[in-house]
Parts: C-alpha cells; structure tokens; sequence
C-alpha cells in the first residue's frame, strides 16, 4: 500500500491523500535508490586512490628486475635495495601480498601461490594474446580466503618478437605482482556514504513536511470555494465566479454553474406550475362554493336547489379531472427512471385507450373510428411503456372530442390511425373535423394550461402537455398539420412519429 494511503486511508476518497500518494510513493521509492547508486559510486571513489597507490608500488618494484643474460635463456635477476615489503611501504590496516616471476616463468620473490593473471592461466607459452607489456592493470580476486586488490604488470626485458600483433611465444616477459586488502577501501567507502546518508535521513523528513504544507495550501482554493456555497442562501441559484478559481477547478465550476442555471429553470418552471395549478383550481372551487351557497338559501325553490346540484356535479368533475392531468402529467414527467420500457402493441393500445371514451364521443354525436394497422399486425410493435403510451393516445383522443363541433344534423369526425412508416418510423396519428389550430398557435398549445382563444370546450390546458413530455420519453416527436388548409372547418391531424428497429417491422 503507498504510504499516502497509510496515512489517509478513509472510507471516502481523499483527494488531498491521493495527491500525496502521488507525491511521495515516487520519492520513498527513489531514495533507497540513491543510497544504492551512491554506495556504488562511493565504491568508485574509494577506489581510484589505492589503484593509483598500487600501480606505483607495482612499478618500484619492477624497476629493480633485470636481465642478466639478454639470450632467450637469459636469467632474471631481482635485486631491491631493501626488503621489498618495506620497499611497498604496508600500513596497519591493510595486508599487502606481493609476487615476482621472472623472463622464464621461474619465481623470484614474494608469495609463491599467488593467483595467477588472466594470461598464464592454462598457457602453453609465456606470451599470451591480449598481454600490453609496460601497462599495470588491475583486477579482483582472493588470496588465502580474502577479497583482494590486484596490480599486475607484464616487464619487457629484451625487444619483443611480435605475431599477429602480440608477443611471440618465447618473448622475455617478467611479472610482477601487489595485492592488498580491501579494508581502507571500505572504510573509505563507509565514510563517503555517512556523509551522504546522514544529511538525507534529515531532509526527507522535511521534505515530507513542505510537500504536506505546499500541498494544503495548493487546496486552499478548494476550502475558499466550498466555504462560499456554504454562505449561499438556498434561494440564490446564481452562477459562480470562475476566474478567482484555479484553472484546474475552473471545468468544474463551469459544471456547476451549467447544474444551476438548469436547477434555476426547473424551479421557476415548477414555480410557474405550481401557480397555474393553483388558478385553475381556483375556478372550480370556488363555483363549487357559490352553488353551495345558493343551495343554502331559504327562499331555494326545488328548481334552484336541482340547479345548483347540476352545476355542483360539474364543478366537481372539472376538479377532479384537472387535478387527474396535474397527476398525470408528474407522473409523466418523473417517470422516466422509475417506469422500465417494454414491447408494445401501440394498435392494441390505441383501440383500448378509443374504448374508453366511446361515451364521450356518442354523447357528441361525433363518427369516431379507427383505422390502421390490426393489433398483432407486423410493424404495430415498438418498445415502450404501456401505460404512458395509453395516457398519450387518450389526451390526444380527448383533445380531438372537446374541440370537434358536432350535432345530430352534423356529426364531426374523428379518426385514430397506427401507421408503419418505412423507413423505422411508426405513426400515431389522430384526425378531427374541427376548426383547426392556427399556425401561430401551433408551438403554444403544448405548454401547460394554455387554452385557445374563442373556444367554449372544458378542460384544464393539459392534455397537450401531458402527451408532448410522454412522447419525449419515447424519443418521439408530436406534428400538428391542418388538414384542409383555406376551409371553414380545416380540421386537424396530430400525428405522433416514433423510431423503431427493423425488428419492428418483422
């Protein structure tokens, strides 16, 4: 786990302990890193001065080798003005080894099983390829069980014979051989790594403490922003400033602002709602207390009391139905979510919802029909919810038997049709014989409560609006279309456009 979620683990997210993580888990992971590297280095550093001390050491010695018979069976003679170990100048913390051979391989002076170089090791000759007489190279290697340091150098004692451009089998080469522990080496190492460890053991501490204090005050922002919607009224749905914001928070802001202005207009729309609810209540109520009262009345003949019966029915009925479209037109508009869609016969739906009103359009003496597509015909089927699609067909249904003048003499005309329109469009269409909608009218008729003028049908306004947001949840649109233009009597036709699948018309 990183350690930002060590110190902030939290049931919620923390973005002030994600930030950190971030932060820090790159940092922890780095500095045992660069201890490594720097141990590494240190290694390094340590080195080069005892390689520099053993290459001289090297070279005093075999300056002292010489060659007393210049033939190819010439002796090495090896002859230093002191002992040689005193001549290596060895300390107290490190032991110094050291082996001479001479031109024929015989051994000279130091320690006799001293391990050999890289070029003797299975020879079958002195001289070897890769041999670089006169130049001391180094190596790693151990000696009685120790890790060792080795200076070697190849000593020409005669001008070389050359084959493919190194000394010939033969040639006249001594070697020359130091060794030494590798105790100051470490030590010195120990000490370059105390000096580097020990400041970062200090300042990552107080590393953590500034990326923790240059954190919170980076969210500062954040508290300030969060501090003034707090200080808000409920009632204050006005933007956010943006630009005092950080840019990073600013995409955010912007979303907000987008939620209030879209809250803004729900709540004044609801506001508006609420109020003409409560005026077209109004009405009826108060009527109903007005026949009440003349009901009351002493002086009341029969006739009056009937009357005011009548008339009291009516206003009850004109109540309850606006407050049925209120509730129908929430439900429509809440119901997105709640209500789960299925498939649908929109022909079988239609004829059940033409059922139902059957009384109504008989009372006006209205020719009400259908004609269209039969239930369980190819191409009736769509996916939707039934009850709000029932809903729409019987406010388009009631809308068209309010505003349809019909009489004995001359009975208007309504008539509902389920259409399959290729390509994966379904129709619902629904025609009257009436007076028609102006064009003017034609983007108005759908807002809630908004009623014709000149028109002495009941209703509350709704019906409309009701079927317009059930369509919008079906992803269908409502067209309104006269259906003979420059007549008395145009008539109507509102014709509902649904998408369908292919498999619709299967």
């Amino acid at each position: 786990m990183p350690f930002g979620r060590k110190l902030f683990h939290r049931e919620q997210r923390s973005l002030f302990g994600e930030i950190l993580d971030w932060m820090l888990t790159p940092l922890l992971i780095l500095w045992p890193v660069s201890l490594i590297l720097t141990w590494l280095v240190a290694q390094n550093i340590a080195g080069r001065p005892f390689d520099h001390a053993l290459e001289l050491q090297v070279r005093a010695l075999a300056h002292h080798l010489s060659l007393q018979n210049p033939s190819p069976r010439g002796q090495t003679r090896f002859d230093p003005p002191m002992p040689a170990r005193t001549l290596l100048h060895a300390d107290a913390t490190d032991t110094l080894h050291f082996q001479v051979l001479g031109a024929q391989g015989e051994f000279l002076s130091g320690d006799p099983d001293f391990p050999s170089p890289p070029a003797l090791e299975n020879q079958e000759g002195i001289a070897r390829p890769g041999l670089e007489p006169g130049v001391v190279q180094l190596r790693n290697d151990e000696f009685e069980g120790t890790p060792v340091r080795i200076a070697y150098l190849w000593i020409a004692l005669a001008p070389l014979p050359y084959t493919d451009g190194a000394p010939a089998a033969g040639s006249l080469l001594a070697l020359v051989q130091v060794a030494e522990t590798l105790d100051k080496r470490s030590q010195l190492a120990a000490e370059i790594i105390k000096s580097v460890m020990l400041p970062q053991f200090a300042i990552l501490p107080l590393a953590v403490l500034l990326v923790w204090l240059a954190l919170a005050q980076a969210i500062r922002p954040l508290d300030h922003l969060a501090s003034h919607i707090r200080a808000r009224a409920p009632e204050d749905l006005s933007p956010l400033e943006t630009r005092s914001v950080p840019l990073e928070v600013a995409p955010l802001v912007t979303s907000m602002n987008d939620l209030l202005t879209r809250l803004k207009e729900s709540v004044t729309a609801q506001k508006r709602f609420l109020a003409d609810a409560a005026h077209q209540l109004k009405t009826p109520l108060a009527g109903l207390r007005m026949q009440a009262d003349l009901a009351q009345r002493h002086d009341a003949s029969p006739q009056n009391l009937r009357q005011s019966l009548q008339q009291i029915v009516r206003a009850s009925t004109n109540a309850t139905h606006t407050v049925n479209q209120l509730l129908a037109l929430a439900r429509a508009e809440g119901s997105g979510a709640a209500l789960a869609h299925q498939r649908c016969d929109l022909a079988q739906i239609t004829m059940e919802a033409m059922r139902e009103v059957v009384p109504l359009a008989l009372e006006k003496h209205l020719d009400f029909g259908y004609d269209g597509l039969a239930p369980g015909a190819p191409g009736a089927q769509l996916d939707g919810n039934p009850t709000l699609l029932k809903e729409l067909v019987r406010n388009l249904l009631d809308n068209a038997i309010k505003y349809t003048p019909s009489s004995p003499q001359q009975p208007g005309i309504i008539t509902a049709r389920v259409l399959f329109a290729a390509p994966g469009q379904m129709l619902l269409q629904v025609e009257d014989s009436g007076q028609g909608v102006p064009e003017a009218e034609r983007g108005l008729i759908f807002q809630p409560f908004y009623r014709a003028l000149g028109t002495q049908a009941d209703g509350s306004g709704l019906g409309l609006s009701i079927a317009q947001e059930i369509a919008r949840q079906h992803q269908a649109r409502i067209e309104v279309e006269d259906l003979n233009p420059g007549q008395p009597q145009p008539g109507t036709r509102f014709t509902v456009r649904f998408a369908v699948g292919k498999t619709s018309a299967s």
